[in-house]
């Protein structure tokens, strides 16, 4: 018998919304210009580039490659404090909203006693300046975050996920990940945990062999007007995931 869902870790970039693109992508490009770099990541180039978690990673990985030697940590450091700062002000201009249903079920979870908590590779500043701009029901919702800062691992690395579940003192038993990416479901099944793909703009070309090991795939946690798109797992009849459907995803595989 499934064990009945107690908890839900939510992942940020891509899966409560769609910030990677038009977030991250423009705050990166605008370091690289502020600083009088000549390098501008269009989507093509980025989609490759998070492939590698964490933005300090993600400039050190361009820049080894882009000139062929590693660049010195304290220019990599440099880059990512100022693209934190040009994220926020994105942020702030109101152009990052949330996915939707993220904030329906996010209430529904507050209101049926569930817990949840944020599991990202992000930085709590950036976590933060998204969550300034949600209603603040479901900013007050989450019990913790895990950030890029708490861990020396990032994804696809579990260890964000298990240091979660030591936080959440509850052993697997009833907790649920929501992911967008490879690496995000890959953490969640190193810790041993069930994970529902809500894929996003930046994931939803990847071959469906990429999310095997997830409990269930689907397009988006709300259509407007139409039946919920899964590529995989349970039908979910409805314009929305509900937590009766979530329940079913922790039925054995």
């Amino acid at each position: 018998m499934a064990p009945a869902l107690t908890a839900l870790l939510w992942d940020v970039d891509g899966t409560l919304a769609e910030t990677e693109f038009e977030g991250h992508r423009v705050a990166f490009n605008r370091s690289f210009a502020a600083s009088g770099l000549p390098w501008r990541w269009d989507r093509p180039t980025y989609a490759r580039l998070l492939d590698v978690s964490g933005g300090h990673e993600r400039i050190t990985r361009f820049l080894e490659q882009a000139e062929g030697r590693p660049p010195e940590p304290e220019r990599v450091a440099e880059l990512q404090r100022h693209k934190q700062t040009l994220y926020t002000d994105l942020v702030r201009q109101g152009g990052l909203a949330l996915r939707p249903g993220v904030a329906r079920l996010v209430r529904a979870a507050a209101a049926a006693g569930l817990r949840q908590a944020i599991v990202t590779t992000s930085g709590r500043r950036a976590v933060a300046s998204l969550l300034e701009g949600a209603p603040p029901e479901v900013a007050e919702a989450f019990d913790f975050w895990i950030c890029g800062e708490d861990v020396e691992r990032k994804k696809p690395d579990p260890e964000a996920y298990r240091l979660a579940l030591e936080r959440l003192e509850a052993g697997g038993q009833g907790v649920l990940v929501l992911e967008d990416s490879p690496a995000g479901l890959a953490a969640a099944s190193g810790a041993g945990l069930p994970c529902l793909v809500c894929l996003s703009v930046a994931t939803r070309e990847q071959p469906a062999s990429a999310f095997s090991a997830a409990r269930a795939v689907v397009a988006s946690l709300e259509e407007a007007g139409a039946e919920i798109v899964v590529h995989k797992g349970p039908a979910c009849p409805g314009p929305q995931v509900t937590l009766s459907w979530l329940q079913r995803l922790l039925d054995p595989p």
